[in-house]
């Protein structure tokens, strides 16, 4: 693929080589951080210390630290605005039980320092015509850095019971209904590239660099779980029957919180943590999804952010951990698809014959436009989820559907190096997280159109499900 062809294909991402294009999109991402706390009082600014989540006043101070760190720091030299900003905010060195324990600035002081960096970051693009490469490099890395908070400090409000963010920028019509979108696709296998490639303006270490897999012709649901076929596996007592659950999903059933991800950061940052939960949701044993219940007439329903309403069995089953997909999958008599598989689900092509894969590759599921809200459910429209049955411009050439936004989707893949990986510069982003960490794929409802594309990893411990994560399914 051409430059020329690549900026084409990728659209707005592409548009960011553009200074002035650079810094409205810098300001918006900004703007949609300060948003989601900006009616948050002292006490919600700190929290309940849990494993999961970050108190919003660290997290928000943390952001404009990385961002300062790799633009200003590392690319410009400066020398630091804070003297104690490497001791309160660098995620690297701050063990995430004690981020509760320091004396943080007040959130004038945060925000201040906020401002000031950001500022300082745009007056180093104030008269360039062009980036060089590594300029935009950095200000993609702490703009998608500060884009990936976002949706943290989303799921963070949901996690706590906080109200639902008020967002300006909520004000695209989204589908109403969709509908359910039952059946399966078949898949011809053969060998397929999967992983980015060169030409991509930007990419993550993770996705380096694109290799051939070979894959066996399979059968791909087209679309995520929805609330109504998970809600069967609860009312069958699925939680309760232990020969569905693995032997550390009956563990993780038994212990509830997030065992597997404490042991993480004990292994990261080289110590014991003291994370226990302090949130009603995390503490009990599970038997349903975390944030469902029962009303007083019996009928399900669902809390979203502060408050429960009816369940919507057409949704996707949003907040449950790779563990729970699993053993729906037992029940159902399904499985998990791989990474690759659900890759090549979204990018690839049948040949002529429909018996195998063509070599063309696509960057969304739908092809190279982008992606606007009328192929998928992202950049916060709307405020949340979406049915199933809706985003139908965004079919993928087999016909799956919602490949990419409106709820990750956990993969059978433990998240591993490709061949040949190389850490890029912010070396704790992948490295220390292979082999313990499950990937998933395709974005959710606030994650940035800017960031998703068919080859983004994502990657959580398998018992997270305070994320906006679901799961599709293939047949044996």
């Amino acid at each position: 693929m051409s430059p020329q062809s690549a900026r084409s294909t990728l659209g707005s991402i592409s548009e960011m080589m553009n200074p002035r294009e650079l810094v409205r999109i810098m300001r918006e991402f900004r703007a949609r951080t300060l948003s989601l706390v900006a009616d948050l009082d002292d006490r919600q600014m700190i929290g309940p210390r849990l494993a999961i989540v970050n108190p919003p006043l660290w997290e928000i101070g943390h952001v404009a630290w990385t961002q300062e760190f790799w633009t200003l720091r590392h690319l410009h030299k400066h020398k630091p605005l804070r003297e104690d900003g490497d001791r309160l905010y660098n995620s690297t060195d701050v063990a995430h039980d004690t981020r509760w324990e320091l004396l943080l600035p007040s959130r004038a002081d945060t925000v201040h320092f906020m401002d000031e960096v950001i500022d300082r970051c745009i007056e180093r693009l104030d008269h360039a015509r062009e980036l060089s490469p590594d300029e935009f490099y950095f200000y993609s890395l702490a703009t998608f850095h500060e884009g990936m908070h976002a949706e943290a400090l989303a799921y963070t409000r949901q996690t706590l019971a906080y109200p639902a963010p008020n967002l300006h920028e909520q004000i695209t019509p989204t589908p109403i209904g969709g509908g359910a979108c039952p059946g399966d696709v078949e898949i011809g296998g053969g060998r397929f590239t999967i992983g980015a490639t060169p030409d991509f303006p930007f990419a993550f270490d993770n996705e380096k660099w694109a290799h051939e897999v070979e894959v066996k012709p399979f059968r791909i649901a087209r679309a995520p779980v929805t609330n109504g076929d998970y809600l069967a596996f609860v009312e069958d007592g699925g939680y309760r029957k232990s020969h569905y659950w693995s032997v550390d999903g009956r563990r993780w059933l038994e212990t509830g919180g997030a065992p597997e991800l404490e042991k993480s950061f004990a292994r990261f940052f080289n110590r014991a943590m003291n994370e226990t939960s302090a949130v009603e949701d995390f503490k009990t044993t599970p038997d349903r999804p975390v944030y469902w219940r029962r009303d007083g007439g019996g009928c399900w329903q669902q809390r979203v952010y502060d408050r429960y309403v009816p369940l919507n069995e057409n949704l996707p089953v949003v907040h449950v951990s790779w563990f729970e997909a699993e053993a729906y999958c037992n029940w159902a008599g399904r499985r998990l698809p791989s990474e690759a598989e659900w890759e090549v689900a979204a990018s690839a092509e049948p040949n002529h014959n429909g018996g195998g894969l063509t070599p063309r590759r696509r960057h969304f599921p739908w092809g190279g436009g982008a992606p606007g809200p009328e192929r998928a459910n992202l950049d916060w429209r709307g405020g949340g989820l979406v049915e199933v049955g809706a985003h139908a411009a965004g079919d993928s050439a087999f016909g799956c559907r919602q490949m990419i936004g409106n709820v990750w989707e956990w993969t059978d893949s433990d998240f591993l190096p490709y061949p040949g990986f190389t850490a890029d510069p912010y070396k704790e982003y992948s490295r220390p997280w292979f082999g313990t960490h499950k990937v998933l794929r395709g974005g959710c409802w606030s994650t940035s159109s800017l960031l998703i594309r068919n080859t983004w990893r994502n990657f959580y411990t398998p018992d997270r499900r305070d994320v906006w994560a679901g799961f599709r399914t293939c047949a044996l």
